[in-house]
């Protein structure tokens, strides 16, 4: 699915919610231009696959793709982004940013209803801010909120938010899902855990699409919203079916029981090329909004060394894994932005694949084969470990396959674990509990990485997972979010990417192309700077086209 908040600038990427949503750089392109065979009609219903299941309803308070899409078609932020990315409002109707850049006043939009017809005001807002920055909250998006020095409630419709410092991302941050205050704040008050609530599992949003259905590890089921305050999706229904391999999801989508779903680069390049598919399906392929990488568990004494970091970057061919896992769709990353933002730059050290440059580093770690099992030891013990990364996403899986066999090249003996996505993320992730992992980040529309990589967001409910800590990239992660001049934020930005690369506390290893299937039948589609699905709730299927009725 491809509704990724704004707010959550941060997302593990490896869902569809990743591989759809776009931010900068060129729109997405069809591979053949789209025929309309009739005007925009309500009905039908679109099936969406998922690799994994949602984790929640309350999506503030989780950290994975899936859930994140299903969230943004259930609630509404204050704001959002348009077809060209700049920020329009969602229940806020206008705003004024004070002269000083520490004040926003929003004006809300009268008349909207939660899906259970109680009113939308400001008392939600004011309820939402104070959960996500309540210390109990178990999410990994405070950040935004403690940076508040004031909020007020001026009226039903007008909120007040103050700041202490300037603070470069505030506007963005109230894209986050508002929840409901009359079925919230009261447990929450009592100290009730609102993942035990009946939000979390039948939610009421004010968003285009009111919740059916949650069969966990099989479907949800979303129906349209009729009195949608920015007017009623023409779909009926969306149908996401949770399918935990990137195999079976092509052969659904083949047999047209799925409407929209990524492929792998192989079924892009090889397995969708013939005229059968492209009666059928319509594909796009465009530069993703996210980058995948090799992490290390920076608490484990062997990744704390840099110089073993650097070695395994150069041990590892990334143009390898791009030409034979991704048949030529990426580009390698150099750092954890996207090419084409005004804050990226690859003026950054790299470490190109150079086996003998690897071995002496490790040389000079103190990593030798002493007993000539091919296999380095230092202190007796030989440099063996496992990396992790999650099930059905083959992709994943292959490139796995050639780090383990390049390492092995230079003396590193490297086990594979793959694992059901949410084990992955609750279980190992969330706990902390693995070597290395190959994971990716998918990123939004502004350069502040603090969560990802400041010192102070290691937590189990935190995003920095390899619990890194850099005093010198904790002061310009602090830096870049005190000043809203942009060439000052560029300047701090590259300067971070400098000394990111650097540091190597992961390798970044390519920044993918988003390769997605959909079906012709479904018209409205207007691929653009903030993605395929920036209009989903105007996407529609002509009615001679229709196959499900509700």
């Amino acid at each position: 699915m491809g509704r990724t908040r704004l707010s959550r600038r941060w997302l593990p990427a490896g869902l569809l919610a990743a591989a759809l949503a776009g931010c900068g750089g060129e729109a997405p392109s069809a591979e053949a231009p789209r025929t309309v065979t009739g005007p925009p009609a309500h009905g039908d219903t679109i099936v969406e696959a998922s690799i994994g299941d949602i984790s929640g309803l309350i999506p503030n308070i989780t950290s994975d793709g899936a859930s994140h899409s299903v969230g943004s078609l259930i609630y509404d932020g204050l704001v959002r982004a348009d077809r060209d990315l700049s920020l329009t409002g969602e229940l806020a109707e206008s705003w004024e940013i004070s002269k000083d850049e520490r004040t926003i006043t929003f004006h809300l939009k009268r008349g909207v209803r939660w899906h259970d017809g109680a009113p939308f005001t400001a008392r939600d807002v004011e309820f939402t801010y104070r959960y996500m920055r309540d210390p109990k909250t178990p999410t990994a998006y405070a950040e935004d909120f403690l940076q508040v020095a004031s909020t007020e409630v001026v009226d039903p419709y007008t909120f007040r938010v103050r700041y202490e410092k300037p603070y470069a991302p505030a506007l963005l941050s109230w894209a986050l899902w508002v929840l409901p205050a009359h079925l919230l704040e009261e447990p929450w008050r009592r100290g009730v855990d609102l993942r035990t609530t009946p939000q979390n599992r039948h939610p009421i949003g004010t968003g285009p699409f009111r919740f059916q259905e949650w069969k966990a590890q099989e479907k949800v089921v979303l129906l349209a919203s009729p009195d949608y305050h920015r007017g009623r999706p023409y779909l009926d229904r969306v149908l996401l079916r949770i399918i935990p391999d990137s195999a079976t999801i092509f052969l659904e989508l083949k047999a047209r029981n799925v409407d929209m779903a990524g492929l792998t680069p192989l079924q892009f390049r090889r397995q969708t090329d013939y005229p059968a598919f492209a009666r059928f399906f319509e594909r796009y392929r465009y530069l993703s909004n996210s980058y995948a990488y090799l992490g290390f568990n920076l608490k484990d004494p062997r990744f704390a060394d840099r110089r073993v970091r650097r070695a395994l970057a150069h041990a590892i061919d990334r143009r390898e894994i791009i030409e034979g896992v991704l048949l030529g769709l990426a580009q390698e990353a150099v750092g954890p932005y996207k090419p084409g933002t005004w804050w990226y730059t690859d003026e950054v050290q790299t470490f190109p694949y150079d086996p003998d440059r690897a071995k002496e580093l490790l040389r000079e770690a103190g990593w030798r084969d002493r007993d000539g099992d091919g296999i380095l030891e230092r202190d007796g013990k030989p440099f063996r470990f496992t990396i992790r990364t999650n099930q059905g996403n083959s992709v994943r899986i292959q490139t796995a396959e050639i780090i383990q066999r390049r390492l092995k090249a230079i003396g590193i003996d490297v086990n594979i674990h793959v694992v059901e996505w949410a084990a992955f993320i609750n279980t190992f992730i969330r706990k902390r509990d693995f070597e290395a992992i190959i994971l990716g980040w998918g990123l939004g529309l502004d350069p502040d990485q603090y969560e990802i990589w400041h010192s102070s967001k290691i937590g189990p409910d935190q995003l920095n997972h390899i619990s890194y800590g850099n005093p010198e990239v904790d002061r310009l992660l602090e830096s870049g979010r005190r000043t809203f001049n942009q060439e000052r934020r560029k300047a701090i930005y590259r300067e971070f990417q400098r000394v990111l690369a650097e540091d190597q506390p992961v390798v970044f290893l390519y920044v993918p192309d988003a390769l997605t299937a959909v079906s012709s039948r479904i018209q409205g589609i207007e691929p653009a700077p903030a993605g395929l699905a920036w209009n989903f709730i105007r996407w529609y299927v002509p009615r001679e086209l229709q196959r499900y009725t509700r």
